[in-house]
Order: structure tokens, then C-alpha cells, then sequence
């Protein structure tokens, strides 16, 4: 017997809960959102966390309302997959998320003094966080930087806990230093060394990297996407170039697809003066 929707509460909450609550029951549930786990949904849930960045990056709003309730959707089934195993429940993942978000805005919610600029109250919302792991008996400096996070991410959040204790370089033009190093290590790793040694030396280089956009607070990530985003759309013009004569990249030569790269570029600044 299927379950008739006019049964499902009203209120758009209360109904997606319920609808995830439906999906996964054993006799009248879908089969495939029975079978999931939380290891077999986390890749979704990043998925789709990438997909509302991408709306937002596009300035496409109808879209971000789409992607922002297929991520919320992900919450609600880890939180039914919570409550079926009594480890928590939705509303228990939102009273603590209540809990956290107030205590750390004593400037908003209690009586620290709100005059401050956003740089100090992120220095305020560091020391609380913390505070809450020192009471969550973290002990290493670099405890409870998820391993899940994008590499570069994790590199960047991992560089930014060495640096509230001291262990950072004072200004970029020590990590450029260091870039170069690394660019020669992996020179001569590519040159003699086997592909173990230059995958360790090109990994050195990647987190030289993201340090070096840390000191300049560029967003690695962001930066590496607008990179992707530029390649694809210039290759694109360089492909429709061809096209317009009726071949295609494969039918074509590096220098010939290198000159219409360069007017593809000059093209795009142009358009930008």
C-alpha cells in the first residue's frame, strides 16, 4: 500500500520531515533511500553543498532556492537516519545549533560590547570555538580539522590553527621563497626521484600554494573554480573558432588552437577595459 500525500502535514517543514520519514520506511518505503547510510549519502551532501556554491557564483537566485532545499534535504535525511539509529534527531541537531550559534554571539545575545570590528569579533568567535574544544578535550593544535574537507580547504584551515600559536611565516614574501623552493625539489624529483617522491614533492608545493593565498586572503578554492571557469570558457571559444571552418580541436594543430587561445584572451580583456 503506498502512502497517500494528503495524509502529510501541512506546513512545509513538518512535511519534508515527514516525506523523508516515508522514504525510508522498511514496508512501504523506496527501496533505494532504505538501503542508504550515512557513508553512502555523505558524498550527496557535499555534492550538493558544491551546487549552491555554484548557484551563488552564477548570481542564478531561482536555481540557489532549488540547490539550497536539495541541500536541506540532505540534512533532513541524515537526521532521519539519526533518529532511526537513537543518535539524534532534527530537532535535536537544531536546538544544538540554537545553543552554539547564542553563545557565540555574546555581542547579540548576551552583554559583551557589540563596538567592534569584524575583525575582532572573528578573533572573539575563535576563542570561543576554542574554548569549545578545549572543553570537547581536543588536545592537539590541529585536532578536529575534518579529514572530509576539499585538500585545499583543509590545507588553509590547517595553516590557520599553526598560525594562532606563532608557527607561520610574518609576510608572503617568505612563502614565495619557499614556492621556489619547492618548485626546484620538485624539479629534481621529477628528474631523478620516482613517482612516490614527486607526488610528495608536488603535494609540498599545492600547500606551499595555499599558504601563499592565505597571506594574500584569497580563497584557494575560489580561485582554482574562477581558473576552471576561465579555461573552459576560452577553450570554448577556440573550439567554436574551429568549427566555424568545420573541424574540430583533434583536427587541429597546438600552435593553430595556442593563436586562437590568445585571441579568445585578448578578446575577453577587451570586452573587460
Amino acid at each position: 500500500m503506498t502512502i497517500d500525500p494528503a495524509t502529510l502535514p501541512d506546513a512545509p517543514l513538518p512535511r519534508l520531515l515527514a516525506i523523508m520519514a516515508a522514504l525510508r520506511d522498511p514496508a512501504r518505503g523506496c527501496p533505494w533511500d532504505i538501503e542508504q547510510d550515512f557513508a553512502s549519502i555523505a558524498p550527496y551532501t557535499i555534492e550538493e553543498a558544491y551546487e549552491v556554491a555554484d548557484a551563488i557564483e552564477r548570481r542564478d537566485w531561482p536555481a540557489l532556492e532549488g540547490e539550497l532545499g536539495d541541500l536541506l534535504l540532505q540534512v533532513v535525511y541524515h537526521a532521519q537516519m539519526g533518529a532511526e539509529a537513537g543518535l539524534f534527531d532534527f530537532d535535536s541537531i537544531a536546538a544544538a545549533t540554537n545553543a552554539k550559534m547564542i553563545a557565540r554571539h555574546p555581542h547579540v545575545f548576551g552583554t559583551a560590547n557589540r563596538d567592534k570590528s569584524a575583525a575582532d569579533q572573528v578573533a572573539d568567535w575563535e576563542a570561543i570555538k576554542a574554548a569549545e574544544r578545549a572543553a570537547s578535550q581536543e588536545k592537539g593544535v590541529l585536532d578536529g580539522v575534518a579529514l572530509g574537507l576539499p585538500a585545499l580547504m583543509r590545507a588553509v584551515k590547517l595553516q590557520r590553527r599553526a598560525a594562532r600559536v606563532g608557527f607561520d611565516w610574518p609576510d608572503a614574501a617568505q612563502v614565495l621563497d619557499k614556492i621556489a623552493e619547492e618548485t626546484r625539489e620538485l624539479v629534481e624529483a621529477r628528474d631523478s626521484l620516482g613517482p612516490e617522491a614527486r607526488e610528495e614533492e608536488f603535494g609540498d608545493l599545492l600547500f606551499v600554494m595555499a599558504n601563499l593565498a592565505r597571506h594574500l586572503d584569497i580563497d584557494p578554492e575560489v580561485a582554482l573554480r574562477r581558473a576552471n571557469d576561465k579555461f573552459t570558457r576560452r577553450f570554448g571559444a577556440v573550439e567554436s573558432a574551429l568549427a566555424a571552418t568545420g573541424r574540430t580541436p583533434a583536427q587541429s594543430t597546438l600552435s593553430e588552437m595556442d593563436s586562437l587561445w590568445d585571441a579568445a584572451k585578448r578578446a575577453e580583456k577587451k570586452a573587460g577595459s
